[in-house]
Parts: C-alpha cells; structure tokens; sequence
C-alpha cells in the first residue's frame, strides 16, 4: 500500500512559475533542446524579429556578430523596440517584450501583416537563457539601455545618450548552466541560416562578423542577393548542369497571400523543393507544396498533351513524381496567420494557401512553357526518360523482393540480426569491410545489436538512376535489413516497417572510411530521408588511438587528448606505447564494444538536418559530377581540414 503522506496531494503541491521561470525550468520546450541546434535557435529568435521588421518594410541591414568573448551581438536598423510605457501594464513597453511570454506586435496586424515569430516567446525565451542580456534601442533620436541576468532586470530601461540613428541592438551571452553541451556559436551553422534570409528576402544585406577568427577574411561575410528566389536556385544547383539558361520565376498574389517560387530542371535525378512560409521552412512541405505540385503536373501534363510529345516517345504511364525528377525549386509564400501542424512549425495546414499557390503557378507556367518551346520539350523528354527509370525500379523491386523470399527469411545472410524485435529498442551497425564485420559480431550484445557487414564502397547516388541504384548488391542488402523500403512517397517508404530506430555508420577513421560514410549519408538523405529527419541515423566514433601503461589502456579520439594523456603519463614518469589504428579491423571485439559500441562509453553523433537547402547543396557539391564546385569547397575549407597522411 502506498506511503499516504508521500502521495498527499494539496494546494501546496501545485507550482505557479512566475515570469520567465517556465522557461529556465523547462527550455526545450520553448527552443527544441538545450544542444547545439537549442544554442543556435536564441540567435534565429532575436534575427527573426530583425527580418520580421525588413518584411513590414522598416529595415535594409542587419549585423550578427559573434564577439572575441562568445557572446552574440545582433543589431538591426528598423524601428527600434518601443520604449514608452505600456498602457495596461504600466512598464515600459521594452521591458513588456523582453520578460512577458507571449507579448509582443505579432498580435497586432496593423504592425506586422505577417511574421515568423507567432507566438511572442522568442526574445523573451532569449533573455531567459542569457547569463546577460542587453537591449540597446536607437529611437527618437535618442539611445536607450536595459540589461537583465537570467531573465531578471539589472538595470532598468534608461536613456544614455542621444542618436541620429534608428533601431535596436542585441546582445546576450548563453547560460552554461542551461546549455551543459556547449556554448560555442559555430560560424558554418549561423552562415547558413543567414545566407538562407538573405535570399528570400532581397531587400534586406545581412552582415556576418566573427571577431574570433584573426583573419578578417575568412571572419566576415556580407549576404545580399537581388535575384532572391531566383539566386537561391542557382546557388543550389551550382554543382549542377541544368538543362535551361536561367531559373523559371513566378511571383503573384491572390487572396492576400503572395506567392513567390524560382524553379529549373538539372541532371540530377532527385527533387528538391525547398518551401517556405514567413521565412520559416516547412521541411515536411504541406498544402502551398501540394499546391505547386498539382500545378506543375497539371501544366506540363497539359502542354506535352497537347504538343503530342508523350504519347510519340514513350509507352509507359507519367506519373506527378516524373515530372518533378531533377527538378530544384524555392517556394516561398506569406501568410497572414499560418496554421502549422504540430509544434516544429515544418508543415502548413492552411487549405486557402494551396488554391492560391495552384492558380499562381499553372497561370504563369503555361504562359512561360508556351513562350519557350525548346526547353518545354526538354523538359518534357526528361520526365518521359525519368518515368522509364521508374518503371525500370519497379521491376528492379520485385527482383529484389523475390531474391529476399527466394533466399528464406526475407533478411540478407550477411546480416547477424538482434534477438528482440522491438524496432525502438534495435539498432544495427552497417560496418564497413568483413574484418571488422566479424569483430563487431562477436563483440556486440546480440538482444539489441545488428550487424550488416558492407563491402567496398556502395554506389554514388547522386549520378545515378533509381534502377541502377536498385541493382546495387550492398544498398539491396540494407533495404531489405531495415525493411522500411526507399522512396520519397509514403508508398515507397514505410516508416512503420522500420526494423530499427538506431541505424549506426561504422567506418574506419581515415580518407576512405569517411568517403563510405559520405557515400551512406548520401543515400540516407536523397532516398530514406525520414530517417534522418526522425533522427535514427547516427555515425560511430571509433578511437584513433590506444595507449598502454602496463596494464592500464586509454584510448584517444583525436590529437588533443592523446597529447593530453601522454603528458599526464610523462607527469607520472610511467612507460607508455601509443599505437595508432588504422582501421576497425585491428581492433579486437573486446576493444570495439568498449570504445565504440557500449552504451554506456560510445559517442555516438545523431545526423540532422537543420537546413534542407544547406544539406542539399552540401551533397551536390561533394558528391555531384562537376569538379569545380567541389575544388572551390575544398580550398575554402582547407583549413578546417583534418589530414590523414
């Protein structure tokens, strides 16, 4: 029977947070979590609202600067944040917008017709997490300061001066207490989103400055790009050879929702729509995406009918996936109050939005298919090559599956499968080469653990159709493991039939295994890409290298803590080796399971997408077929480059 007086419940039981304590108590509910990606959110916050002021028309140009100290300084030459005193609350309207949750002017469509931020917690949430926050506001000609700690004012609003400028200036340092990971900005990650708001929104120059980088060079960046939508495409398929001069641009408005979108095929053999709404990008699409999708099909469906293209080439049935092969497209739109579908703001359930994106796009479609004939026809003989490879990938997949059913079981014979078969609770290694395939066997702890050996690199799939890649040995071998099948529609791919939710890239740590594990991540992004936005797919991190004292074994991950073990072991006078691995191989299971496969002692890193645009371009750079984009990366990335000689 239960303790009475342990599981007494009174009025004195139930907690009221005041102020901003519900977010110090519970952050990731406000910011996703208090990682890396968390740690970056609080500066999209603070920038949200800058962009938010450029899309009411009030702001040019933004600076973000990551200070010599770590901290963030964002300033913005809009408006200013209002300093007069609220009329309800009798504090200063500042002072209301930086430590009242859910206040702000995105409530007010007379002041932001539309916003990212909808729920008037961003800044707020911002300051909450900062060890110091600072507001620095240029309004009226003159300069007002407010500083809080932690979500508590220090130093109320005042006025330290007089200005001929106008906006407001942030800046705030991150809690270590909330975010234990880490509380380094990482200048890549900022880059990417800021690069992103600069082109959906051409209006605006966004500076990029990190005083922590000596060079000044490679320390600054100026993001400001005229084309917009237009640029964005061709910057995402610089990797790329495309098949017209310049992207398709379509722009209009109907019903008050403005509806931009840039588009062009390419040689690749994926699609990539990248949407947006308020700036925000919706990863899982939603009603403007289906919108644009039933156009494009409907057009291009419409202009081949009747030009007698098809029916003259080609005896297998188009499908809507067809004519989207190879294509790159931004949709952009703005609405005045968006309806997403569930908390991560990555999919519009707006119905009105998809009628307005339909109308918009097959309009000025057809009118541009009608004026450009030959690259019309291009496009129409890619979709009809692109329904052929189709219908050669069905048939691949039924050899597939009869191959799986021929050979019992269904499972490959090179996989040593788990004994539970709780997917949630499964993972397995796709480990590179039989050697270490055979020490991960014996090493793992089979109720949980899978092992699928692979051997030699699999095919790029980026430079390759779909039946092709369907031939390939290795990638028949981990489509048949994981059982969730490969595609982009919810036919093709059964999240559902998922055997594991852990899925771990073992390779070796040097040139080659990091080219297989490139070539993994490839395939995982372009074809099973639920998987990595559900966040199951992870790489292991092998150790470079064991060092021995008697009996007594370390093991170091990188240089900087092999010289550190080293120097306590030097300290100590104590006779040491140090070996170097160079590959999984020379591991035996008992050194494999406690580096890199025990729970407990592993290091595991979870691959995400933060920017789809970003992870799309990143691919085709790296593993697309034209070498210039990938030189130009490798020398702009040189130095961050760890080389293996």
């Amino acid at each position: 029977m239960a303790d009475i007086n342990k599981s007494d419940y009174k009025a004195s039981n139930i907690q009221v947070l005041e102020g901003l304590e519900a977010v110090r108590k519970r952050p990731a509910m406000y910011i996703g979590d208090t990682g890396q990606r968390g740690l970056h959110h609080l500066i999209n916050e603070v920038v949200d609202n800058s962009i938010d002021e450029a899309l009411a028309g009030h702001c040019d140009h933004i600076i973000v600067r990551i200070e010599e100290n770590g901290s963030m300084t964002i300033e913005d030459n809009g408006r200013g944040i209002p300093v007069d005193m609220h009329p309800k609350l009798g504090i200063p309207a500042v002072e209301v917008v930086l430590t009242k949750l859910h206040a702000g002017g995105k409530f007010d469509k007379d002041t932001y017709k539309v916003s990212g931020g909808l729920h008037g917690v961003g800044v707020s949430c911002v300051n909450a997490l900062a060890t110091r926050f600072e507001a620095e506001i240029h309004r009226d000609g003159k300069i007002h300061i407010m500083a809080f700690e932690r979500g508590i004012t220090t130093q109320p609003l005042e006025v330290k001066g007089k200005t001929d400028k106008r906006g407001t200036i942030i800046r705030f340092t991150p809690d270590p207490t909330i975010f234990t990971q880490t509380v380094e900005f990482k200048f890549n990650i900022i880059a990417e989103r800021m690069r992103e708001l600069a082109f959906l929104n051409p209006e605006v120059t966004i500076e990029l400055i990190d005083e922590r980088e000596e060079d000044e060079d490679l320390g600054k960046e100026i993001y400001h790009y005229e084309g917009g939508l237009r640029d964005f495409v061709s910057y995402l398929d610089e990797a790329r050879e495309t098949t017209m001069p310049t992207p398709i641009y379509i722009e209009g408005e109907i019903e008050g929702v403005p509806v931009a979108l840039a588009m062009q095929y390419n040689n690749s053999y994926s699609e990539n729509v990248h949407s947006y709404v308020n700036n925000i990008n919706t990863r899982e699409g939603g009603t403007h995406v289906s919108g644009f999708r039933r156009a494009l099909t409907r057009s291009l469906k419409s202009y081949a009918d009747k030009n007698n293209i098809i029916k003259s080439n080609s005896k297998v049935s188009i499908s809507g996936e067809d004519f989207r092969e190879g294509l790159t497209a931004v949709l952009s739109v703005k609405v005045a109050e968006p309806q997403f579908e569930g908390q991560t703001k990555t999919k519009l359930g707006n119905s009105e939005v998809q009628s307005a994106v339909e109308v918009t796009v097959y309009d000025q479609l057809n009118e541009y298919l009608e004026q450009n004939p030959k690259i019309a026809k291009k496009v129409i003989e890619k979709v009809v090559l692109a329904a052929e490879a189709r219908e050669a990938a069905r048939k691949a997949r039924q050899l597939v599956q009869r191959k799986s059913v021929m050979s019992g079981g269904g499972l490959p014979g090179k996989l040593a499968d788990c004994s539970i078969k709780d997917p949630e609770h499964c993972e397995i290694y796709l480990v590179e080469g039989d050697s270490a395939g055979g020490s991960a066997k014996m090493g793992r702890n089979r109720s949980f653990q899978a092992i699928l050996p692979l051997r030699g690199k699999i095919l790029n799939v980026e430079k390759a159709k779909i039946n092709k890649i369907l031939e390939n040995k290795e990638i028949q071998a981990m489509i048949t493991a994981l059982g969730s099948g490969i595609g982009h529609s919810e036919e093709e791919f059964e999240m559902e039939k998922l055997r594991y939710h852990k899925i771990i890239i073992m390779t070796d740590a040097d040139v080659d295994g990091s080219h297989i594990r490139t070539l993994l991540l490839t395939f995982f992004y372009r074809y099973m890409r639920p998987l990595v936005e559900a966040g199951y797919v992870y790489v292991a991190t092998p150790p470079l290298y064991r060092i021995t004292a008697g009996k007594k074994i370390d093991y170091a991950w990188d240089e900087d803590s092999r010289e550190k073990i080293v120097q306590e072991l030097k300290k100590g006078r104590r006779k040491f080796d140090v070996s170097r691995y160079k590959g999984l191989g020379e591991m035996n299971p008992d050194q494999l399971w406690e580096t890199t496969m025990d729970p407990e002692t592993r290091t595991l890193q979870q691959i995400t997408i933060e920017s789809a645009a970003g992870a799309d371009k990143m691919f085709s750079t790296l593993m697309g077929g034209d070498v210039e984009p990938r030189r130009e990366f490798i020398e702009r990335n040189a130095k961050y480059a760890k080389l293996d000689i």
